[in-house]
C-alpha cells in the first residue's frame, strides 16, 4: 500500500537542488560550456522545420532569454529545475511502489548525489530534458499498471513526443517498452489502439525533429557515423558495465540494482515486469553498440525508485534502523566527496589538485580516450570569453575599410557561438564556421576578401587566401586540447569567396 503523500523531505531536497545550481552557477569559477553556446545560437536561428537538430533546446534557450537573460544562472535554470523534478519523481516512484517516507528519501538522496543528474543539471543541454521524459515515461507506465486504464498511454505518447523533440535517444526508451510489451502478458495491449494512438503522438509531436532530418539529408547519420569513429570505438563493454557505477555512484547503484532485479523476480513487482524489461531492452541496445555509459542515465530514477522501496523492507527493529542509519550515510559521505566531481565549484588548479587526490583517471578522461587536468566538461567552460577579447583587438587594429570587408572565421562551434554571444559587446560581427549545425547558418554576405581567423592550421587557410599572417596568440593550458594554443590569422586576397567554398563544406562535424 502506497503512503498518501510524499515526504517533505524530498520536496526540501528537490528545491535544494535548484538553490545549489543557482549558487553554484552564480559564483562559479567558470563559464558557459561550448555546447550551451551552440544551443544560444540554434535559438538565435531558429528554423522550427529545418534544422539538423530536435530543437526543444533551441525554443528554451529562446525561451530562457526572453525570460531571464544571458547570465549563466539564468541561462541554467530550468535544467536545474529539470533535476529537482527527477528528484520528486524517484522518490514518487519509490511511493507507489509502496516506499513509505525512508524509501522516498533514500531515493531522492540517490538521485540527488548521483553524478549523471548532478552535471547535467548543471549545464543547459538536452541530455538533462531527455532524462526527464524517459523518467516521466517509467513513471507513466507505473501509472497504467496501477490504474489498467489504458488512456496512460496518450500520456505515455505525448511524454514520448517531447523526447523525440528533444533527442533522438528517446528512440531506445520506445525500443524497450517495445521488448516489455512483447516479453509480457501485456503484449495483449498490442491488440488495441492505445499503443499506436501513443505512436501517432510520438510522432506528431517530434515532427519537426523527423522533417528536420529529411529536409536536410539526415545529418544525424553523419553525426552517428563520427561518433563510430571517433568515440565509440573507444568504449569496451567492460567500460560501459563500470560506467553504470560511475555514472551513478556506487551506492546510488547498488540501489537502482536492487531495484532491477526485484523487477525480474520480486512477487510484489510481478505487475511491474514491464519496467524491468524496459530496461534491458535499452540496456542491451546500448550494449551492443558500444553506446557511451551516460546513455543509459534517463531509466536509471525509476530503477532507484523501485530499489529504495524493497531495502525499506529489509531487516527489523534495531537492525534495520543500523542498516537504514549506514546506507543514509555512506550514500551522503560519498556524494559529498564526488561532489566536486558533479558540479563546477572549485576553480581549475583546486580541481585538478582534488582529482588527482581522488584517482577517478575516468573522470578526467575525454569522449576520443584523452586524459586532461580536468573534466572534459569543465575544461571546455574555461577561456572563450578571453578568445572573444583577443580577437576583438585583432578585429580593431583593422583600418575602417577592413573591418568593413572582414568575416570571423572560427574552426569549431564552440569558437564560432562565444564569438557570437560575447561579440556583439566587443563590437564584432557574426561568426561563421563550417562544422556541423554552424554550416547550416550559412556563410554570411560578405565574400571574406578580409578574414580573421580562430583554430585553423596556416596550411589550411593558405589553400583560399593569398595572404596569411598571425595577428595574436592565445595559450590555456586549462582548456581542451585544441584550445590549449590558438593562433589568430588575418587573411587577404580570397582565391574564392567563402559563399562559392560553402557547398564544398558540407558534412564536416
Amino acid at each position: 500500500m502506497k503512503s498518501d503523500r510524499i515526504s517533505s523531505i524530498v520536496w526540501v531536497l528537490a528545491a535544494g537542488v535548484i538553490v545549489l545550481h543557482v549558487a553554484v552557477n552564480i559564483w562559479s569559477p567558470y563559464g558557459f560550456h561550448r555546447d550551451e553556446f551552440l544551443y544560444l545560437a540554434m535559438g538565435e536561428h531558429l528554423r522550427f522545420w529545418r534544422m539538423d537538430f530536435p530543437p526543444f533546446i533551441a525554443l528554451i534557450a529562446d525561451f530562457t532569454r526572453w525570460i531571464f537573460g544571458d547570465s549563466l544562472a539564468a541561462i541554467r535554470f530550468f535544467p536545474a529545475v529539470a533535476a529537482a523534478i527527477l528528484i520528486w519523481l524517484s522518490a514518487d516512484v519509490a511511493r507507489r511502489f509502496g516506499g513509505e517516507k525512508f524509501a522516498q528519501v533514500l531515493a531522492a538522496l540517490s538521485v540527488f548525489f548521483a553524478l549523471i543528474y548532478l552535471r547535467p543539471g548543471a549545464l543547459f543541454q538536452p541530455v538533462i530534458f531527455d532524462q526527464l521524459w524517459w523518467t516521466l515515461g517509467c513513471w507513466i507506465l507505473i501509472r497504467w499498471k496501477q490504474s489498467e486504464n489504458p488512456r496512460w498511454w496518450i500520456a505515455l505518447g505525448i511524454i514520448m513526443g517531447l523526447g523525440l523533440f528533444t533527442k533522438f535517444s528517446i528512440f531506445l526508451f520506445g525500443f524497450g517498452v517495445l521488448v516489455g510489451l512483447l516479453a509480457t502478458q501485456e503484449r495483449r495491449l498490442l491488440l488495441t489502439r492505445w499503443p499506436w494512438i501513443a505512436l501517432a503522438l510520438t510522432l506528431l509531436i517530434g515532427s519537426p525533429s523527423i522533417v528536420g532530418q529529411i529536409r536536410l539529408g539526415f545529418p544525424a547519420v553523419g553525426v552517428m557515423h563520427t561518433l563510430q569513429a571517433e568515440q565509440f570505438n573507444h568504449v569496451s563493454w567492460f567500460d560501459f558495465l563500470l560506467g553504470q557505477v560511475l555514472i551513478l555512484g556506487l551506492m546510488s547503484f547498488a540501489v537502482a540494482l536492487v531495484g532491477i532485479v526485484a523487477l525480474f523476480t520480486s512477487k510484489r513487482f510481478a505487475a511491474f515486469r514491464i519496467l524491468g524489461w524496459t530496461f534491458l531492452g535499452a540496456f542491451a541496445v546500448l550494449f551492443l553498440l558500444h553506446g557511451k555509459a551516460y546513455y543509459l542515465g534517463p531509466i536509471y530514477p525509476a530503477m532507484i525508485g523501485a530499489g529504495a522501496a524493497v531495502l525499506e523492507q529489509v531487516g527489523a527493529g534495531r537492525w534495520r534502523t543500523a542498516f537504514r542509519t549506514a546506507i543514509v550515510i555512506l550514500l551522503v559521505a560519498g556524494g559529498l566527496v564526488t561532489l566536486p566531481l558533479g558540479l563546477p565549484m572549485l576553480p581549475p588548479r583546486q580541481m585538478a589538485g582534488y582529482d588527482q587526490r581522488l584517482g577517478v583517471t575516468a573522470a578526467v578522461e575525454t569522449n576520443s580516450g584523452d586524459v586532461l587536468r580536468l573534466p572534459q566538461d569543465y575544461a571546455d567552460m574555461l577561456g572563450w570569453e578571453d578568445r572573444v577579447e583577443v580577437l576583438a583587438r585583432v578585429y580593431q587594429s583593422l583600418t575602417p575599410e577592413q573591418r568593413a570587408q572582414a568575416v570571423i572565421l572560427a574552426s569549431n562551434y564552440g569558437e564560432a557561438g562565444a564569438i557570437d554571444f560575447f561579440g556583439p559587446r566587443y563590437g564584432l560581427p557574426h561568426s561563421i564556421c563550417f562544422q556541423g549545425t554552424y554550416w547550416f547558418f550559412g556563410p554570411g554576405e560578405k565574400p571574406g576578401a578580409v578574414a580573421i581567423a580562430i583554430g585553423f592550421d596556416k596550411s589550411d587557410l593558405l589553400k583560399n587566401w593569398r595572404r596569411v599572417a598571425p595577428a595574436a596568440h592565445i595559450v590555456n593550458k586549462w582548456t581542451v586540447p585544441e584550445e590549449q594554443d590558438l593562433t589568430i590569422y588575418l587573411c587577404e586576397d580570397e582565391i574564392k569567396t567563402v559563399q562559392e567554398l560553402w557547398p564544398s563544406l558540407a558534412g564536416r562535424y
